[in-house]
């Protein structure tokens, strides 16, 4: 029973590594044939993340040893957690910069955050303007001329 158990794992591991070697080519693929930088950030990090999975997860199959596997595991976890974060602050940053096509996106939140938070801005320096604006003549708040009173 336990040859069989070899084999079988043996040819699942060697599907899940095709399988993932197909997807990481497809990435790079991708990052060379789209046309923007959205699409080219997609193709980066969705195929990528499930190439690198189905990979790590033959690997797990093919070598069958725990310490390696729970390596395995940490570096999968690794991956799920800083891919996504560092797509989106890609993303961010070509909108920010102006590398991203306006009339590709269906749905455009972004802009009207940023003009929201410009306008935070834009009121908190009138404030912080206002407030020393309202200053007397030698300088301070004390309303009265002279060295301000300890």
């Amino acid at each position: 029973m336990s040859d069989v158990w070899t084999t079988v794992a043996d040819v699942v591991a060697a599907v899940c590594l095709l399988g993932g070697a197909f997807l990481a080519f497809t990435a790079g693929l991708g990052l060379l044939r789209f046309p923007d930088l959205l699409a080219r950030m997609h193709t980066a990090t969705k195929p990528q993340v499930l190439g690198l999975l189905l990979m790590l997860l033959g690997l797990a199959l093919r070598l069958r040893s725990g310490p390696i596997v729970w390596m395995l595991v940490l570096v999968a976890l690794f991956q799920m957690l800083t891919s996504p974060v560092a797509a989106h602050m890609v993303s961010r940053a070509g909108y920010r910069t102006g590398k991203i096509r306006p009339e590709m996106l269906v749905v455009d939140e972004l802009t009207r955050d940023l003009a929201a938070a410009q306008d935070g801005e834009d009121r908190a320096g009138r404030q912080a303007q206002d407030a020393g604006g309202d200053r007397d003549a030698d300088g301070d708040r004390d309303g009265r001329e002279g060295r301000p009173v300890s």
